[in-house]
């Protein structure tokens, strides 16, 4: 006779919740301060005493990007705008705003459109926000006005998260849940895991699920258990 262990049922149950997230927060206050992001945290805090009209936070997938400019969104109520051909012009009046464009490397831009993009925030001394994977010395930019332009913007550095950050980002993605958990666990997950803030999210929403979908405590073996799970997704096993 099997047990409640074996069964399908139960099994099956384990799995379901694996696919929700819990949303997280993008305030100032909820960012963790650590060196991969001193510099931009300190940028997107000087607002609007900014070096230059255009700044552009460079970094890694999974680096903090999007979270600093959410932050950077809400304070100065920027406006994301898309840079590819067929966008609103320019001269739209809320572009005198601050303007956003995330991932510009990987949405891509239309030369012009974002040379006239430029061109419109410093004639109106307000800011333009660009993340990317990609610094702009790789973009594939052939038009020597933007070229220049871009030369002339803040380019600021995030590197790939450190184990400290990963720790307090883990820490802070479980406490969001009311979850406290063994440091020594953490730890455990730190040295096993892609280095990415997205990873990390995505592993201790895993985490958690498991453990309410089995009413289990987060232990080693569980967190080890979903780190196989993900790792046997990534090699597409």
């Amino acid at each position: 006779m099997s047990s409640d262990a074996d069964d399908p049922a139960d099994q099956a149950a384990e799995q379901l919740p694996l696919d929700f997230k819990h949303p997280a927060s993008s305030a100032r206050d909820d960012l963790v301060v650590s060196s991969p992001l001193d510099a931009a945290i300190g940028l997107i805090d000087r607002w609007p005493a900014w070096p230059s009209p255009v700044v552009i936070l460079a970094g890694p997938t999974g680096s903090g990007k999007t979270h600093l400019a959410n932050i950077w969104k809400e304070r100065t109520g920027a406006r994301p705008i898309d840079a590819r051909a067929g966008g609103e012009p320019p001269e739209h009046p809320v572009d005198t705003g601050p303007l956003l464009i995330e991932d510009i490397d990987r949405q891509g831009f239309d030369e012009t459109r974002l040379f006239h993009l430029i061109n419109t925030v410093a004639q109106n001394a307000t800011h333009l926000l660009i993340t990317t994977r990609a610094w702009p010395a790789a973009w594939p930019v052939t038009l020597p006005d933007l070229r220049s332009r871009l030369k002339a913007a803040t380019v600021v550095e995030i590197g790939e998260p450190d184990d400290l950050l990963l720790a307090q980002v883990i820490e802070k993605l479980f406490a969001d849940r009311q979850i406290a958990v063994d440091p020594k666990i953490v730890s455990y997950l730190v040295q096993r895991m892609e280095r990415s803030l997205d990873v990390a999210q995505e592993i201790v929403d895993r985490v958690d699920a498991l453990a309410l979908a089995r009413r289990a405590r987060i232990s080693r073996a569980l967190v080890a258990e979903v780190l196989g799970q993900w790792d046997d997704g990534a090699s597409g096993t």
